[in-house]
């Protein structure tokens, strides 16, 4: 079983920054894809970014050149940064794994998801 655990979120004022972490645990013996997600009220789950295991990255238009993946491998940590923060980004953000687990088995696991909030 796989666990993730996201943290970082919160309130900040438009033009903004914050960092989103998701620390994935568990029998863990690779993970390929890790990403962001979001979902804001009244509207369906979106992509917001993934990175792979090699670090090329894919971003959603709408946050491209505001916003960095990264992910330290060892750690089996996925990072958001998320600089220039609008009004629209306001969401809840989701972490996603995908990976195999120690039996060789396939897994996809969702974080609990963390509130950020844009306001001024």
């Amino acid at each position: 079983q796989v666990q993730l655990v996201e943290s970082g979120g919160g309130l900040v004022q438009p033009g903004g920054s914050l960092r989103l972490s998701c620390a994935a645990s568990g029998s863990i013996f690779s993970i390929y894809v890790m990403g962001w997600y979001r979902q804001a009220p009244g509207n369906q789950r979106e992509l917001v970014a993934t990175i792979k295991r090699g670090g090329s990255t894919n971003y959603a238009d709408s946050v491209k050149g505001r916003f960095t993946i990264s992910r330290d491998n060892a750690k089996n940590t996925v990072y958001l940064q998320m600089n220039g923060l609008r009004l629209e980004d306001t969401a809840v953000y989701y972490c996603n794994v995908d990976g195999v687990v120690s039996t060789l088995r396939s897994f996809t696991a969702w974080g609990q998801g963390t509130q950020v909030t844009v306001s001024s």
